[in-house]
């Protein structure tokens, strides 16, 4: 038997994820519970009818979202046994806050004309401190305090409440008073109801509660299996199935730390019974998990934000993510199976292992709603609120039939089973919105950087900086906000990651490259600030993702964090790629045979920087062989034929050559050996 992994501990993490609250009084558990219920029965509501103002609608959101914030998470830890007084009381103060937009929207917008009167300002302030509550107690002090940095710069100047100057470079305004800046932030949807909040009350939630609904069916067990039965007896066949089973789990979890906690807990011991380090076998998973909110067709939840910002539909992007998201994770299997290699590894017995095609067929009716979904998405070119709507609707009725079915088999009665099934769907939505409280706070608060930023100008002073630290080179820029958007991520969520850099940074990039003369196509620039905030939840000392991996694989989580980010470096590398290299995205490919040749030298590349980076092909790699492998590899990742042609010539020469080397024995010494 291998090692039992910490499940309490991973649990611990996954609950801290969605609220780790749970109260001794049986009625404020279920009051909870019906909380969450009623916020996903109305978000169904209010995308099937689509009448409601989408003001309105975040106004509600967030409203449940404050509720849940106040009174599922606790303000320290171990106060998770009762809901304290200041609790209800926080909860009622920011759920009437929210409300209140709902109630007065008539006077607010059409009476007073978008001008707050002074009941509006107070309340409107109320908010805005609730928010900063809130959101210190989902994502810590980061979010809040980079708020409040972009409010106290609108608030400086001869005309704003704080009488000083800012330097003149960043000086880009006369400064604005409290009502104005509660009239932007709070009155208009310039801001708190802005873009952000509004996607993750309509496209973001419905994802969610899908994913949420799609676990409690089954399926995230069934993908691990799948994933087993399949990979499970090939050289270290433990790591490739955590990869594939991360990789479907992503469709389920819009979490990297979930993702890690809900497939780790079956692949981590797994992988440390055939042979892998337990920091190694971590790594492989907090390293997959991370890199399911890159694939599509059901990504993180910034990128609807960002389908948001770029005016584009969902499924133009789906098809732009597509090849960097699959060079990632064939980079990844390669990855593990040149781990299996030097550390001399095997498969699994098969006779351990399920059987694919009867495990197939157990489940393949999970897979249903996902292709329906994506039909939906990619084929009839419906809105992602209307195909999340569709598919949901679809799930809920295979949830309800398969535990019919269920009843009928076991000779349980259908009756029996049909209240089986309502449970599940009872539970998922409760999962679901518990799920979606940091999501809708931490939207919200980033609402107010977006504001603050249109309001003040914020960005072309940022520009000024950056082009001056810079010297003007493109390269430094996207080295700072490479290393800018990784520190963010210690203290924020992915998605609120995502928008304070799309605000903030990625126009500074795009003035940039264009004073450069370099033509970037936007979607390039926000991908590339997404996929640094993704590779936040490994990156140490904080990696969230790789705390719930080292609870579960007993590992040092530091430790853990550096090994994930060191098998990360193919994801680290590729945005710079296409950046520059646009065809990667399939953008401007022309001919289906050019589509098909940036796919081949991509996919060679990909394997030429893993190999340099692993040190190891068919056997160790001496440092010649490496640098060579490297500049093949980038050769043929950037754009051009001549590069491609040589960098698949280097690299064919160093894998005859590693191969020959291998071929020789033991005693065949490496470049380095030899004194190169």
């Amino acid at each position: 038997m291998g090692e039992m992994p910490n499940t309490e501990s991973a649990s611990n993490i996954e609950a801290s994820d969605r609220g780790d609250r749970q109260p001794r009084a049986a009625w404020q558990r279920w009051l909870l519970a019906l909380i969450a219920v009623a916020w996903s029965l109305f978000q169904l509501y209010a995308s099937y009818t689509g009448t409601l103002n989408p003001q309105k609608v975040g106004s509600i959101h967030l409203a449940f979202g404050f509720a849940l914030a106040f009174l599922a998470y606790p303000h320290r830890r171990g106060a998770t046994d009762r809901i304290p007084w200041y609790d209800w009381l926080l909860a009622l103060v920011a759920v009437a806050s929210a409300l209140y937009v709902f109630f007065d929207y008539y006077n607010l917008t059409a009476v007073q004309g978008g001008v707050p009167i002074t009941r509006d300002v107070w309340i409107g302030s109320a908010l805005l401190v609730l928010l900063a509550v809130a959101a210190t107690r989902i994502v810590g002090f980061a979010l809040p305090i980079i708020t409040a940095i972009t409010i106290i710069y609108g608030a400086l100047g001869p005309a704003g409440i704080i009488p000083i100057e800012p330097p003149d470079i960043i000086y880009l305004h006369n400064g604005y008073d409290w009502s104005q800046i509660v009239q932007q932030l709070y009155v208009t949807t310039e801001g708190i109801w802005g873009t952000p909040i509004q996607v993750s009350a309509t496209f973001i939630f419905l994802f969610v509660l899908f994913g949420a609904l799609l676990d409690r069916a089954g399926a995230g067990q069934y993908f691990v299996d799948l994933a087993y039965s399949g990979l499970g007896g090939y050289r270290g066949g433990p790591a490739k199935a955590s990869v594939v089973a991360s990789l479907m789990t992503g469709v389920i979890s819009g979490s990297s730390t979930a993702n890690t906690v809900t497939t780790g807990t079956f692949t981590i011991p797994l992988m440390k019974r055939t042979g892998y380090p337990a920091t190694k076998a971590g790594a492989i998973e907090v390293a997959a998990s991370v890199n399911g909110q890159l694939m599509p067709p059901i990504m993180g939840a910034a990128a609807f934000i960002m389908a948001t910002f770029l005016n584009i539909p969902y499924s133009e992007l789906i098809t732009y993510a597509i090849v960097p998201a699959a060079l990632t994770y064939i980079g990844l299997l390669f990855v593990v199976h040149l781990e299996a290699l030097k550390l001399g590894l095997e498969g699994m017995p098969r006779a351990e292992l399920p059987a694919f095609w009867p495990t197939f067929f157990k489940g393949v009716h999970y897979l249903l709603p996902v292709a329906f979904l994506l039909y939906e998405l990619m084929w009839v070119h419906l809105t992602p609120a209307r195909s999340a709507l569709n598919a949901t609707f679809m799930l809920i009725g295979l949830i309800l039939l398969q535990e019919i079915y269920r009843g009928w088999r076991d000779q349980r009665g259908i009756i029996l089973g049909l209240w089986q099934g309502l449970v599940h769907v009872f539970n998922g939505f409760a999962i679901g919105a518990r799920n979606m409280t940091t999501i809708a706070v931490a939207t919200a608060a980033a609402g107010i950087i977006v504001g603050m930023v249109t309001m003040t100008n914020l960005g072309y002073g940022l520009t000024q900086i950056l082009g001056t630290v810079s010297g003007g080179s493109i390269w430094i820029v996207l080295i700072l906000a490479a290393i800018t958007s990784l520190v963010l991520g210690i203290g924020l969520p992915t998605t609120a990651n995502y928008i304070v850099m799309a605000a903030l940074v990625a126009p500074v990039i795009a003035n940039l490259a264009d004073q450069s003369g370099i033509a970037v196509p936007l979607v390039a620039i926000h991908l590339f600030v997404f996929y640094f905030g993704i590779l936040a939840d490994d990156t140490p000392p904080v990696g969230l993702a790789a705390y719930a991996a080292s609870a579960i694989s007993r590992a040092d989580p530091i430790a853990t964090g550096v090994q994930g980010f060191t098998y990360d470096l193919r994801t680290v590398i590729l945005p710079f790629i296409f950046f520059f290299n646009p065809a990667l995205l399939l953008i401007d490919i022309g001919s289906w045979y050019n589509g098909l040749w940036v796919l081949v030298t991509a996919l060679a590349g990909m394997f030429g920087f893993v190999a340099a980076t692993q040190g190891f092909l068919k056997t160790h790699m001496g440092w010649i062989e490496r640098g060579l492998a490297l500049v093949g590899a980038i050769l043929t990742l950037k754009p051009g034929w001549e590069g491609d042609v040589i960098g698949l010539a280097l690299l064919a020469t160093v894998v005859l050559y590693n191969i020959w080397r291998a071929g020789r024995g033991p005693s065949a010494p490496s470049a380095v050996q030899a004194g190169a």
